[in-house]
């Protein structure tokens, strides 16, 4: 296929893709400032780019979804759109569902901002309770993190990681000669460790909170040769994964019956 963008394509190419296969993946993101050398659309272009990778390795399509997401925090700045949580929600139950209707069955949320988060989770359920979808929701800031954190100062806000995830897509938006004024890196990531355990989340009201200058990290060292490795290993490990993850829901969610139990106990 020319493409994977759902919205390049014409209806006869998407009813055979979804035919072939009833993968939809969402790019997931916000608009939101990321300091003076990166564009407001980051989180969105970073979370386009890796679906759009995904799709191209599992034979799937990437619907087109708004890059406004939930993003109160940094509304102190100007460049920052943000809608309400519980419209955000609606707006990816209604456009994935709509999906659904026409043959989707299998849904990938690709997510790189943070706030999203809750509303992705309820919409999920939805989809799934719903519209009979099988969905795997994958916080790709997250997986980049693990992948190329330790390497590149770790998950910062317009930092390093945010730097690559937008080079490898749209270079032209990238302008490391004005980088400037980060916050301080020990302060932004004692913040950042508090909202991003597994058992605690304060709610943090500011960006400023976590970087007074609105972005903190240093992307200075970042090459189009290490975002082209970015974008490769971070599509790579999430395809792999959400592959494994969809055969297995597949599985799993199987009418009783049809999985082979027999359901006798085990007289072995």
């Amino acid at each position: 296929m020319a493409t994977r963008r759902f919205i390049r394509l014409s209806q006869p190419e998407i009813r055979a893709a979804l035919q072939r296969n009833p993968l939809v993946l969402v790019p997931l993101g916000s608009v939101e400032q990321h300091g003076p050398h990166l564009p407001t659309g980051t989180d969105f272009y970073a979370s386009q780019g890796i679906a759009e990778a995904v799709a191209e390795r599992l034979d799937g399509l990437v619907l087109p979804f708004s890059p406004i997401g939930v993003t109160p925090m940094h509304m102190p700045y100007a460049g920052t759109l943000s809608v309400s949580a519980d419209l955000y929600q609606r707006l990816l139950v209604e456009v994935v569902g709509s999906a659904a209707a026409h043959g989707a069955r299998n849904v990938a949320l690709i997510n790189w901002h943070e706030g999203n988060i809750p509303a992705i989770a309820l919409a999920a359920e939805t989809l799934h309770r719903q519209h009979g979808c099988s969905v795997v929701v994958v916080q790709a800031c997250y997986v980049a993190e693990e992948l190329f954190g330790e390497r590149y100062g770790g998950l910062t806000h317009a930092g390093h990681l945010e730097t690559l995830a937008v080079l490898s897509v749209h270079p032209d938006l990238v302008h490391l000669e004005r980088v400037e004024n980060s916050s301080d890196r020990i302060q932004g990531a004692r913040v950042d460790d508090l909202r991003r355990t597994r058992a605690y989340q304060p709610v943090l009201r500011d960006i400023r909170t976590i970087a007074p200058t609105g972005w903190y990290g240093d992307p200075r060292g970042a090459t189009s040769e290490q975002s082209r490795e970015f974008m490769t290993e971070v599509a790579d490990a999430i395809a792999a994964r959400i592959s494994a993850m969809f055969t297995e829901l597949e599985r799993i969610n199987a009418p009783a019956g049809n999985s082979g139990d027999t359901g006798t106990a085990d007289r072995g």
